[in-house]
């Protein structure tokens, strides 16, 4: 399996992540493709200079996707690491999307569980399917 890290600094989200991780068929897919069910929040990072390539070359990989229901955007998938915890990296396919912004979901909220704060530095392995 072919590992991707990307750095960026923890930031505030707007709260979106939350309200498309309450929808049931969300929950029911992630929890088939990652093995957990997400907590109800991402941990929002703000990309390096670096590491917006990266995620430009996740986004040419065959992820796990996210199916959609009408009315909700398509998104890519990938099963992921930080700081030893499994989670999970979602990359909404939405035009006006911010190449420089990553979204990370774990079983748990992974700012307390971690102690992540405001502009911390932090790193995601993302894991590719050979």
């Amino acid at each position: 399996m072919k590992k991707i890290p990307v750095v960026g600094k923890v930031v505030s989200g707007r709260g979106e992540g939350k309200k498309f991780l309450e929808l049931g068929w969300v929950q029911r897919q992630m929890s088939d493709k990652l093995g957990f069910s997400p907590f109800l929040g991402t941990l929002n990072l703000l990309l390096d200079e670096q590491s917006v390539k990266q995620k430009r070359l996740l986004t040419k990989d065959s992820a796990l996707g996210i199916c959609t229901s009408k009315g909700y955007c398509t998104g890519l998938l990938f099963k992921a690491e930080v700081n030893g915890v499994s989670c999970g990296v979602v990359i909404p396919s939405v035009e006006d999307y911010p190449n420089d912004l990553l979204e990370v979901v774990a079983a748990a909220n992974l700012r307390q569980k971690l102690g992540l704060h405001e502009g911390e530095r932090v790193e995601v392995t993302v894991f590719l399917a050979d």
